[in-house]
């Protein structure tokens, strides 16, 4: 707290309170589904006044944080980039970068590289050509963990806690064949543990298949996880097992090679 000039004691102002809060909330106000926004649907997803929010807008547009577009706004170039530089993602994804070219090449097929962040599974990576199905994913976007193959990969493995809190839902159902029971999808996520491998089938969208592998670090715990998705109509997922699980399994390798090179023990 502190003293005003009549005195008084105010209270300081909560981060959502400050210019940068307003910012970050302009910026986290898009969805992953949103390709433009417009300034009103700015000022109704922040409770911004709409010329605070219009401001903010232009410095983010300046800052290449955002971009102006036909009717609003866009995300920006520059905040992908920002996010590339963060330490883990970057590290892990410059190792694992040979290893997901080569189950492109292999499959010819989508491959993802994802990481857990609360209860949704981010991309990290995305590779596929002119044949890659019509999956929801983007490289820096996000979506639950519990209706893809690579989220519930690293969801089977992760602590306790994780588990009960996506379990205790809200569980959304993005599809027909989407698990939103608890009870299922627990034995579902025992059944990951058991096997290795997560399978999706048309559960975060309709006419895809997918599987996916965790990938270990050296204290057992889960820091990614590696997919390769295809469309219904032609892709086997438990075909391509083997493969990814080869691949999660040599990043993996490399990762904790490089902790030992860096931390040695005494």
């Amino acid at each position: 707290m502190s003293i005003d000039r009549a005195g008084t004691t105010a209270e300081p102002a909560t981060g959502r309170d400050t210019v940068l809060g307003k910012a970050v909330a302009i910026l986290r106000a898009f969805q992953p589904d949103d390709r433009i926004l417009p300034l009103s649907e700015l000022v109704r997803r922040t409770g911004l006044h709409k010329a605070t929010a219009h401001r903010l807008a232009g410095a983010l547009v300046e800052n290449r944080l955002l971009d102006r577009a036909d009717g609003g706004y866009r995300l920006a170039r520059g905040l992908f980039e920002l996010g590339m530089l963060a330490s883990v993602e970057r590290s892990l994804l410059e190792l694992a970068m040979p290893f997901l070219q080569d189950l492109y090449e292999r499959t010819h097929e989508t491959v993802h590289l994802g990481v857990r962040e609360g209860r949704d599974v981010v991309y990290v990576a995305k590779i596929g050509g002119h044949r890659q199905a019509e999956s929801p994913s983007r490289t820096g976007g996000r979506i639950p963990l519990h209706c893809s193959a690579i989220g519930k990969a690293l969801l089977a493995h992760s602590d306790p806690e994780t588990r009960h809190a996506v379990l205790s839902g809200p569980l959304v159902r993005r599809t027909p064949h989407t698990i939103i029971a608890p009870g299922l999808l627990q034995r579902h996520l025992d059944g990951i543990v058991e096997s290795g491998v997560a399978f999706e089938r048309e559960e975060s969208a309709p006419g895809i298949a997918c599987c996916a592998v965790p990938v270990f670090g050296g204290d057992g715990e889960p820091l990614a996880a590696i997919s390769v998705t295809g469309p219904t109509s032609r892709f086997r997922p438990e075909k391509a097992v083997a493969i990814v699980r080869a691949a999660a399994q040599g990043v993996g390798t490399v990762l904790v090679r490089r902790e030992e090179l860096q931390f040695p023990t005494p």
